[in-house]
């Protein structure tokens, strides 16, 4: 297909480039007659303008801010940062400006604090991570008064007010992991549904991962298993959960619904528990060493990496081409353990 520039037009039509020019980026004063023969040559050619190239010349530079929390306090969201990088290398000559913002994942005034200096500076878009269920509709809805575009990745928030939503069924994950635990564990036994860091009444992907794992053991004809659910704060892990597991008998299975499979084995190791079977998320590198070492049975991949880039690409595109943002897609729920894990890991 011919790309036909300015000049081309203009010699088709039969009028100067300036005219070209004004009637393309409706500007200026054009004759009736001039305008007549433009359009009719931009309707004979299929002429498309080319937005890049109209954002270079007017010195537009979008505005993209991506809100997540700190990595130096939670591994999990390093990936994330690596998504980043590539969509700023990727997009940085084409007028897109991607700026990275971090917050605690243990302190929801500190969400709030990031996110009401962020509308102080007036992006055209925001992708967020929403971890605080309660406090990403307030800012959602302070973005969206503001005329801010809202995408969120990880962690879904029941809002109309949000664009685009990149994630994993996580609905769907629970019940992923109750599959693989009943395979694995002894009938008539204790399951843990453990909860790490975060307060679960506000953390809707926890609450999500915990009532697909229990809908897929409900649905099971005459179910022989006890699931039981336990909320363990970081900080207090290490008393926790040892108290947690002398007072249960008969427990063969923990499903850990964060990326913190590892701490579980560390204080299994620490009380010389055994014969766990344990399953959960996310391939952080003691994780990984675990499952190699087959302590950990089964962990699902959520792919944070692609969740990022993939979100901010549905923004840029938006933004360079007027593509419509997808309001939602979902990822392949992957299943790793130890025969599979370095392919991901490559």
């Amino acid at each position: 297909m011919k790309i036909y520039t300015i000049k081309d037009i203009a010699n088709l039509a039969g009028v100067s480039k300036g005219t070209v020019d004004r009637v393309l980026h409706k500007r200026g004063k054009v004759s009736q007659k001039s305008l007549e023969k433009v359009n009719k040559i931009l309707k004979e050619i299929d002429f498309q303008p080319n937005p890049i190239a109209r954002n270079l010349k007017n010195n537009k530079v979008y505005q993209i801010c991506v809100v997540l929390p700190n990595p130096e306090e939670d591994i999990f969201w390093e990936p994330c940062i690596v998504g980043i990088n590539e969509a700023i290398e990727e997009f940085k000559k084409f007028g897109i400006s991607i700026q990275t913002y971090f917050y605690s994942p243990s302190s929801t005034q500190s969400f709030i604090d990031i996110n009401n200096d962020i509308l102080q500076t007036a992006p055209d878009a925001v992708l967020l991570s929403p971890m605080f269920y309660k406090e990403s509709l307030e800012v959602t809805q302070k973005y969206t008064s503001a005329g801010v575009i809202v995408s969120t990745f990880n962690n879904q928030i029941d809002s109309n007010q949000i664009g685009s939503h990149v994630g994993q069924d996580l609905f769907q994950s629970g019940r992923v992991a109750a599959k693989l635990m009943d395979m694995i564990t002894n009938k008539k036994s204790k399951i843990l549904i453990v909860h790490i860091d975060e307060a679960v009444n506000n953390a809707l992907h926890m609450q999500q991962k915990e009532k697909g794992f229990r809908n897929y053991f409900e649905e099971l004809p005459s179910s022989q298993y006890d699931l039981l659910t336990f909320n363990v704060f970081q900080s207090e892990i290490d008393k926790s959960l040892p108290d947690i597991l002398k007072s249960q008998s008969n427990v063969s299975g923990i499903f850990v619904t964060t990326s913190k499979s590892y701490k579980v084995v560390e204080i299994l190791k620490k009380i010389d528990y055994k014969d766990l079977n344990i399953i959960g998320y996310d391939l952080l590198p003691k994780n990984i060493m675990y499952m190699k070492n087959n302590i950990i049975n089964f962990l699902i991949n959520q792919n944070a990496k692609m969740q990022t880039y993939i979100s901010l690409t549905y923004l840029v595109e938006h933004f360079l081409f007027n593509k419509k943002i997808p309001s939602q897609k979902l990822l392949p729920i992957d299943i790793v353990n130890s025969e599979n894990v370095e392919s991901y890991i490559h």
